[in-house]
């Protein structure tokens, strides 16, 4: 193996020079861009065969019988297959697939594993093909930025260059998932949050159209939801619409608050067969009473769309309540309720998949919900076909904090644009709801509350990538608090600073003496013995820690208006920060980050 990454590196060092001596960096990159999306176009396609195939095996495996019991059991076969896999196979973890993309360009030099270039498929057909309540959306996008990752490695290209193939790989995965190449582009900037100019842009479209591509010469240019439309748009139902946003950000929220609380609660089962059998119990009853919870819940959002609701009610134990309007109601409130429980059991049992499906589920039953009860109150009569599609940009507009990702998207996979003004108002009004309670999204917040997030900033996104440990000088002096006067002169003698962290016994910082503290009284031979260091030493105005994110210390700076400031592990003194050595750091971090 390492022989043969030894080969590869050598061809890539070769074809990587004569690429670039006879194309020219762009247009070396706008190849490399056209490869990773036909990769990701071909991984999508892998993806949704291998769902497909696996679900049909299962499904058709079982009885026909109306409460079948064999739901119960299903997506815990899946997911303990997955895990398997995931613990035996790769032996890593493989996370939030967005979150994963995230910390690698903001975090990790923009490095992925060369394993998440196919790994998150496997794991994925197995969970959902077997009935786990998630998407294949974050693992293909997973899958294609891992191989614009590990390509942009092979040819050894700069950090930039590499996360703009990232960016590729990424929306090549969603396009050509979903056969939407503009909701792919629109992704990579608005969900991986790069500040890209016109020039780069050219590469994401050009793997954005060529996955897209691929999907539709292997699959077809079907739409995945063919909708037409009960009415064009009425001005009359603006209001309606604008009610919908503030609805829909609210199953976001709800959604979005429930997946953390689950995944709180489940860390706390630390054996991990445990929290299988308890993700999988939840899971196989909610899915046996719901059976709408099955899989990625795309059939049940054509069945909304197609006006037929009463079919959703099919095999559930909650169709000998009959199918009327109120109990048909009442089970799309229940969807709303539990589809959050689901794709939490989901991925806390040890399920691999997305929130991008179950988005789109809740979309589509909030906005049918909403309509239907609407419609059942007898206000102002609503179209339901329009208001369950556009509801599907609403929650995932909140849930991702894109509105414009969640526009287009649907706009493209239900050839929805008569209904584009509704889609932007119900989006921007669910994105607005949402984000007075959270400001950040369900795949950034983990990354936020720890000062690892990438933003649109620049200022912010530079202080993101720089470390602490790049910026720490450590040829400082240290003097002990017991120390005298005349042992302090001697190290002033042997020091090119001016500055004297004072430790005690333990190594744990005290304090600090300046040399302009003690000009007055350094020469006076009669002091030496009397004056202590800790007599001299004054209390540092801040203390930065060892892993202190760099926004966080320079609002220190900010506050203190010092110069330098130590730097402690705990209380043990390591060194010091200084501004113009952030500076310095600053500036090269821009340059190798920029795309200008």
């Amino acid at each position: 193996m390492k022989k043969l990454n030894q080969i590869l590196y050598s061809i890539s060092d070769y074809s990587g020079r004569w690429q670039i001596d006879h194309l020219g960096q762009r247009n070396f990159v706008v190849v490399l861009s056209f490869f990773v999306g036909l990769c990701s176009g071909l991984a999508a396609v892998l993806l949704k065969h291998a769902v497909a195939f696996v679900k049909t095996l299962v499904v058709d495996g079982m009885s026909g019988g109306g409460y079948n019991l064999l739901l119960l059991i299903s997506p815990a076969i899946g997911i303990f297959i997955t895990f398997l896999f995931v613990k035996y196979v790769i032996r890593d973890s493989l996370g939030h697939g967005i979150t994963k993309i995230l910390y690698a360009i903001s975090q990790n030099n923009g490095n992925i594993k060369k394993h998440n270039s196919f790994s998150s498929i496997v794991a994925s057909t197995f969970t959902i093909g077997f009935g786990g309540s998630v998407g294949a959306e974050a693992p293909i996008a997973l899958t294609g930025a891992g191989l614009g990752s590990n390509i942009g490695k092979l040819f050894r290209l700069d950090y930039k260059t590499v996360t703009l193939l990232i960016a590729c790989g990424a929306a090549g995965g969603i396009a050509g998932v979903f056969k939407a190449p503009i909701a792919g582009m629109i992704f990579t900037l608005e969900i991986l949050m790069l500040n890209l100019t016109l020039a780069s842009i050219i590469p994401l479209l050009v793997s954005a159209i060529t996955s897209t591509s691929i999907t539709y010469y292997f699959l077809g240019r079907d739409v995945e939801f063919d909708v037409i439309s009960e009415t064009s748009f009425s001005m009359s139902n603006i209001p309606f619409y604008i009610v919908l946003g503030i609805f829909t950000g609210l199953v976001a929220l709800f959604f979005t608050r429930g997946q953390w609380f689950f995944e709180r609660k489940f860390n706390l089962i630390h054996n991990v067969y445990v929290r299988w059998i308890v993700g999988s119990l939840i899971l196989g009853l909610l899915i046996f009473l719901f059976p709408p919870l099955y899989g990625e819940g795309y059939s049940t959002i054509s069945q909304l769309l197609t006006s037929q609701p009463a079919n959703i009610l099919n095999n559930s134990p909650l169709s000998a309540f009959g199918v009327d309007g109120l109990t048909l109601l009442a089970f799309a409130g229940g969807l709303l309720i539990f589809k959050t429980f689901s794709t939490a059991a989901t991925t806390c049992a040890g399920g691999v998949g997305g929130t991008f499906a179950p988005s789109l589920f809740l979309g589509g039953v909030a906005g049918f919900f909403f309509s239907q009860l609407n419609n059942t109150l007898g206000f102002h009569e609503i179209p339901t076909t329009n208001f369950t599609l556009v509801g599907m940009a609403g929650v995932m507009a909140g849930v991702m904090h894109a509105p414009l990702t969640s526009i287009f998207l649907i706009a493209e996979i239900t050839n929805g644009y008569e209904l584009l003004v509704p889609l932007m108002i119900t989006s921007t009004v669910a994105y607005l709801t949402i984000c007075h309670f959270e400001e950040h999204s369900i795949y950034t917040k983990p990354l936020a509350d720890e000062g690892k997030l990438l933003t649109h900033e620049r200022d912010k996104a530079v202080l993101t990538l720089m470390h602490i440990d790049k910026v720490i000088e450590t040829d400082f002096i240290t003097v002990h608090s017991d120390a005298t006067l005349g042992q302090l002169v001697q190290d002033i003698s042997r020091s090119q600073r001016n500055l004297f962290p004072v430790v005690n016994a333990r190594d744990e910082l005290i304090g600090l003496v300046l040399l302009n503290d003690i000009r007055s009284i350094m020469f006076n031979k009669e002091l030496y013995d009397s004056t202590l260091v800790r007599d001299l030493m004054i209390i540092p105005p801040a203390f930065v820690g060892q892993n202190e994110p760099m926004e966080s210390v320079m609002n220190k700076f900010e506050k203190t208006g010092a110069w330098n400031l130590p730097v402690v592990n705990g209380r043990k003194y390591v060194g010091f920060v200084s501004k113009s050595k952030i500076f310095s750091v600053y500036r090269r971090v821009l340059t190798h980050v920029s795309y200008e």
